[in-house]
């Protein structure tokens, strides 16, 4: 063949050329002359390269460098075309010399895939694995599994090429099952993945754990169970139920839908019933149930859709087969297939009726009514110590008294007391009830004599049966029994019996019943109400020497002593009972005992009936101690002296806390004022605000106080008192009491009185602003301005003219240097202030008078004089306490016999009490 000149060396070549000549073995010269000639054309590079690679079989870079050339100029050519042929033939050439070199194999094998030739492609791809070494073969098996998984691959070709893969690297046999599913080889892909679950070396490299792979192969049995033959699917899924306990549901449903898609449909329901017996959680449970009615509902619905066309299709075959043919004998026929031959001979049979729609309705009612039941049976599998859920499953039989003493049986065969949630001994009761409510009542009693036999873990479960039991026997009328009951559970167990468990080291509750408080209670109502006296005394005198007593029993037992006019008994029971209990449980029992001691004796026992009020008042702490006080002050007024109640009234605002003594002030100064008169409570208002009261509470006090010298008359202490109580009210807060003192001085005080007022509550203002920092200066000019604004409006309303206010405002606004000297004189003031009062500096206090009265126009003519009228007002009644009420019955009874009311008042002397006494004296003075 010709060259043409082109291709030739050039001018700027000769100098390479004359190089190889001289060294034509020279890898680097050879690969300098190729990178000179980068830029020229791929054939005279061809050139070049076929020379070098002539010299240099064995360069690895230069062949690599040459087929990545060729690979380059192939790219954009379709797969026909001849440029590929050259290709491959120089990977042929390559790799005579370059068998060892994996990158020259991939680089062709890769060039191979693409141009489709899959036979040449595999027998290239076995070459290589044959020619490398075989630590080198991971880097060729990733593309040829790349290859034998593209579409147009035969199944069988890939499924060698796998198999010789997990020969070289077992592990990866999750890619071969995967591979397997996507073909749809079912039956080689569930014996692969039974093959891994049944491995214990098994690691699974894409990090299945063995619960996902298991139901993987559930998956894979059931929605393929006719491609699958040759393992026990049964066994493999109840393997998993028993292994894997949280799909449960989940592997139970799979089981029954491959015989489901075995058309084993009987084996299908035993499977599922089977399944719902087992579980043992309620979320398993309603998977299985719901796909079993799921499978009840679409085989009727299959039924019914069918039934018709059957019914045509079988009316045509009774036409056809009229009459000769129904006498012959179908076992003769010998070109019947076996599926005519079965159809003809169990034609007829009930098993084998296809018109079986009213027995799949009436087993899918039963399922749906049976499904509390088997709710319940899942629930008490869970725990079968809840009592709780044996009473639901008792109600689910309601109407069946079978079933219902049939779980009841169980119910107390199972549960055991120790274990129990819930109360064990209500299932005895109930059980017991149940025959009682079918008029059994021997057979109830035998139920509760097997219950008190049982050991609860409380004593209380133990006693409720037997109190059940005396009740039954009660609603019976069978006194006797009850009572013979009582007297049985109460019974003290003997000495021998107690050695002998006391040797055993655990004792049943049984021992313990006899101390039973509830056991002693209901024996001690039924003693009451059907025994005698004696027998009812007994019982609680048993109780009281176990120790087992309450107050409310003390309290029972003292009225039935009173009920049998047994006094002085009730009363020492009583006293037994102060003596056992302390505060606050006592707290009932000395009311009862108090109230009714003064009741039964009054006066006759007056020193007793003291001695008891000190103790319990002494006993008692001072948070509930005011009742008693009372209690005490009441006995005093009304058969004692009025100077002893007085006296308890004061030791009891002494004795109860602070939050209470202001109610006790207000009683016993209600109290003081009805017995010795108004006059008398100023020793007491004065002693309660003298008495460390909260601050609240002293102010309280002196509105209250105040309103007393008012109502008497005394204007000036009332209004001392207001003075004094100030201290105690923050103007910005309590505006309560400084409007009730503005509006005191506008009826009763002059503009002295009220300028007073007004320094008085600037400076107290000023003093909390200065205790707690909280006014700013502009504040206080605000308030200040506010005061002389209400000032100026009350005066307005008094009378007063606008020079006089012009006048008291300039005073208002002079420097208040004084006043915080003036409020400190007022605290210590409480008794009488005048109405203009001056300070000095030697502490002393000058009266004056300024009121200065102008007279109108009118009055000023000469002559006239007007008549001043003082108008007068009567003592309070209050001042004279229960003096006044006793005047009036004097005068009243002077209308009659001084004789016959002198002998009344001498026959009723003897029983009147101290407030009457004094009474008597103060009328006849």
């Amino acid at each position: 063949m010709s060259i043409p000149k082109e291709l030739y060396p050039s001018q700027d070549d000769l100098l390479y050329e004359e190089e190889l000549l001289r060294n034509p073995f020279s890898l680097k010269l050879w690969w300098r002359y190729l990178i000179a000639r980068a830029d020229s054309p791929f054939k005279k590079r061809f050139i070049i390269y076929e020379r070098a690679l002539k010299a240099l079989p064995g360069s690895y870079k230069l062949w690599h460098a040459y087929l990545r050339e060729r690979l380059e100029i192939v790219r954009n050519l379709p797969v026909s075309h001849s440029q590929y042929e050259t290709l491959n033939n120089t990977f042929e050439r390559a790799l005579v010399t370059m068998h060892k070199m994996p990158r020259i194999w991939i680089m062709y094998l890769q060039t191979l895939t693409e141009q489709k030739l899959i036979t040449r492609t595999r027998r290239t791809f076995d070459r290589a694995l044959c020619a490398l070494p075989v630590t080198q073969h991971d880097r060729i098996w990733e593309p040829y599994l790349m290859f034998v998984s593209q579409r147009g691959i035969p199944i069988e070709t890939s499924l060698r090429v796998y198999r010789r893969y997990l020969k070289y690297d077992p592990t990866h046999i999750e890619d071969f099952i995967e591979f397997l599913v996507n073909s749809s080889l079912w039956q080689e892909a569930a014996e692969r993945l039974a093959s891994v679950l049944n491995d214990d070396q098994f690691f699974s490299i894409k990090g299945k754990t063995k619960h996902r792979l298991w139901l993987e192969l559930c998956d894979l049995l059931t929605k393929h169970a006719t491609e699958v033959s040759g393992l026990n699917v049964d066994a493999i899924i109840r393997g998993g139920i028993r292994k894997f306990t949280d799909e449960v549901g989940r592997l139970w449903t799979s089981l029954a839908e491959y015989y489901i898609r075995r058309n084993l449909h009987e084996k299908a329901r035993d499977v599922f019933e089977e399944g719902m017996t087992t579980v043992v959680t309620v979320r398993d449970f309603s998977v299985i149930f719901d796909a079993y009615a799921q499978f009840e509902e679409s085989m009727l619905a299959f039924k019914m859709d069918n039934m018709d066309s059957s019914d045509e299709d079988e009316e045509e075959e009774t036409m056809k087969e009229s009459g000769f043919e129904d006498d012959e004998d179908v076992r003769l026929d010998v070109n019947l297939s076996l599926a005519k031959f079965e159809e003809k001979i169990l034609n007829g049979f009930w098993l084998h009726n296809d018109k079986d729609i009213g027995l799949r309705l009436a087993r899918l009612d039963n399922l749906i009514l049976r499904r509390p039941e088997l709710a319940n049976s899942v629930l008490l599998r869970q725990n079968p110590h809840n009592v709780e859920q044996w009473h639901r499953r008792v109600k689910l039989f309601e109407g069946n008294p079978k079933k219902q003493i049939l779980t009841y049986t169980e119910a107390v065969r199972t549960v055991d007391p120790m274990k129990a949630v819930g109360k064990p001994h209500t299932l005895w009761v109930a059980f017991a009830k149940l025959y009682e409510s079918y008029k059994d009542i021997a057979n109830a009693r035998v139920i509760f004599d097997k219950a008190v036999q049982v050991n609860y873990k409380t004593v209380d479960n133990l006693a409720s049966v037997w109190c059940e039991w005396a009740e039954m026997e009660l609603r019976h009328h069978n006194f006797n029994k009850a009572l013979e009951l009582m007297r049985r559970a109460t019974a003290e167990p003997s000495v021998e019996v107690k050695r002998k468990v006391a040797a055993d080291g655990n004792g049943p509750v049984q021992m313990k019943l006899h101390k039973s408080l509830r056991m002693w209670t209901f024996y001690v109502d039924l003693e009451e109400s059907l025994g005698s006296l004696e027998s009812t005394r007994a019982v609680y005198e048993r109780i009281l020497d176990l120790r087992i007593a309450t107050p409310q029993i003390i309290i029972n037992y003292a009225v039935l002593l009173e009920d049998n006019k047994y006094f002085e008994d009730a009363f020492k029971v009583y006293e037994r009972g102060v003596k056992i209990f302390k505060y606050p449980h006592v707290k009932d029992i000395w009311v009862t005992y108090l109230s009714k001691f003064v009741k039964r004796y009054g006066r006759t026992k007056l020193e007793r009936a003291r001695e008891l009020f000190e103790h319990a008042i002494e006993m008692t702490p001072a948070d509930q101690v005011k009742p008693l006080y009372l209690q005490y002050a009441k006995l005093e007024e009304d058969y004692g002296l009025a100077k002893r109640a007085m006296r308890v009234y004061d030791q009891a605002t002494k004795a109860v806390p602070n939050h209470e003594k202001l109610g006790m002030y207000e009683i016993y100064i209600a109290r003081a004022a009805e017995i010795f008169g108004v006059p008398k409570t100023r020793d007491i208002y004065e002693q309660a605000i003298e008495s460390g009261l909260p601050d609240k509470d002293v102010k309280t006090m002196c509105l209250k106080y105040s309103e007393l010298e008012k109502s008497l008359g005394e204007i000036d202490r009332a209004r001392g008192i207001f003075v004094f109580a100030s201290q105690f009210a923050d103007p910005r807060s309590d505006l309560d009491f400084w409007n009730k003192w503005q509006e005191f001085e506008v009826q009763h005080g002059n503009e002295d009185t009220f300028r007073e007022m007004l320094r008085i509550r600037r400076s107290v203002s000023a003093s909390y602003s200065q205790t707690h920092f909280i006014l700013p200066e502009y504040l206080m000019q605000k308030d200040q301005r506010l005061d002389l604004d209400e000032a100026k409006e009350k005066m307005k309303q008094a009378g007063i003219t606008e020079d006089e206010m012009a006048a008291l405002e300039r005073q208002l606004a002079a420097p208040a240097a004084n006043d915080n000297a003036i409020a400190k004189e007022a605290r210590t003031v409480v008794g009488f202030v005048s109405g203009g009062v001056e300070l000095q500096t030697d502490r002393g206090v000058k009266a004056a008078n300024n009121e200065d009265i102008e007279l109108p126009e009118e009055s000023e003519s000469e002559g006239e004089e007007e008549r001043v009228e003082i108008a007068q007002k009567d003592v309070p009644s209050a001042v004279f306490g229960g003096l006044i009420r006793k005047r009036e019955e004097n005068e009243s009874d002077e209308n009659g016999g001084e004789d016959s009311s002198a002998a009344k008042e001498k026959d009723s002397e003897s029983r009147l009490g101290a407030l009457e006494r004094i009474k008597r004296q103060k009328r006849g003075v």
